[in-house]
């Protein structure tokens, strides 16, 4: 069951978010920007779902900002023995759902040059590369998936 994180969820989701991307500190020679998020804050400002798994401990975790004209997927991470699995596609399609609540017409989402696993899956998910930058310090590839209003 996918629910909005509360307080309670806050030590998980950065456990979480450590776990799956800790081994990418050597390939991209320093913390990747999802570890140094504020997720209190965010938590507190409505932008973290959680998926709760069988056992009823939290399995993913997804961030979403909404911006003026689409939906921002911010970080999705699936605790690393429960990947694999289908978490991160059901994550993003929960992403996808909210944005066509929302009214957005697009969901977007960045990740880095190196996570070259992220962008082969973001790819088959059906999101396209828009661009390539320099953002906050990272090098980043941008993603763009276009909804269908119906679904």
């Amino acid at each position: 069951m996918i629910r909005l994180a509360g307080p309670d969820d806050r030590h998980a989701v950065e456990e979480i978010v450590t776990a799956a991307y800790v081994h990418y500190v050597e390939r991209i020679g320093k913390p990747p920007a999802p570890m140094l998020d504020d997720y209190g804050a965010l938590i507190a400002a409505g932008a973290v779902h959680v998926l709760d798994g069988d056992d009823r401990t939290v399995a993913a975790i997804i961030v979403l900002l909404p911006k003026p004209d689409h939906l921002l997927l911010d970080n999705v991470a699936v605790r690393p023995n429960r990947q694999g699995r289908g978490l991160g596609r059901q994550m993003v399609d929960f992403a996808e759902s909210e944005a066509r609540r929302l009214g957005y017409p697009e969901v977007r989402l960045y990740t880095h040059v190196t996570m070259v696993e992220n962008i082969a899956l973001y790819t088959r998910l059906g999101f396209v590369e828009t661009g390539r930058g320099q953002e906050a310090g990272y090098d980043r590839i941008f993603m763009t998936k276009r909804l269908d209003p119906a679904g």
